[in-house]
């Protein structure tokens, strides 16, 4: 791995359990792009065709999220108290977010196979999960005062 990346995301991981937004929220966001285009080997060519769908998929992704977020966690933390009728309501609101997330993952593979050959389309899926477990290591080294 590029030891320029390595740094950068050293200082990055530092930093990064303030708060994912702002700030640190766009740093993050350029580290992952330069980990992902080394690890998937993105040619320019590929890079533009590849960045637009990929930031519109994680947009897609984030919305799924936030909606999550608003309507679905705060009230499962009072599933205690939640009629059956509400909660049958809310299990079914998150069944349909659920099937609304695996619809974007697939129309995202199948957009992106178009662009990347299915070889980096796997390279992707494991760059994302590798920058994704680096990150929290990170986190957790240094909530742990490491």
């Amino acid at each position: 791995m590029n030891k320029r990346i390595l740094i950068l995301f050293a200082l990055l991981a530092g930093t990064a359990y303030l708060h994912a937004q702002g700030p640190v929220r766009d740093r993050i966001k350029t580290l992952k792009v330069a980990f992902i285009t080394e690890r998937v080997g993105l040619t320019s060519q590929e890079a533009q065709q590849f960045w637009p769908i990929y930031n519109a998929h994680e947009e897609t992704l984030e919305n799924i999220r936030r909606k999550e977020r608003r309507e679905l966690r705060s009230r499962i933390s009072l599933a205690q108290d939640l009629t059956d009728s509400e909660s049958s309501t809310l299990l079914n609101n998150l069944m349909a977010l659920q099937k609304e997330k695996h619809n974007a993952e697939q129309d995202f593979i199948t957009k992106i196979r178009t662009v990347i050959s299915a070889k980096k389309t796997l390279l992707l899926i494991k760059a994302e999960e590798d920058f994704k477990k680096r990150l929290l290591q990170q986190y957790r080294k240094h909530n742990d005062g490491g």
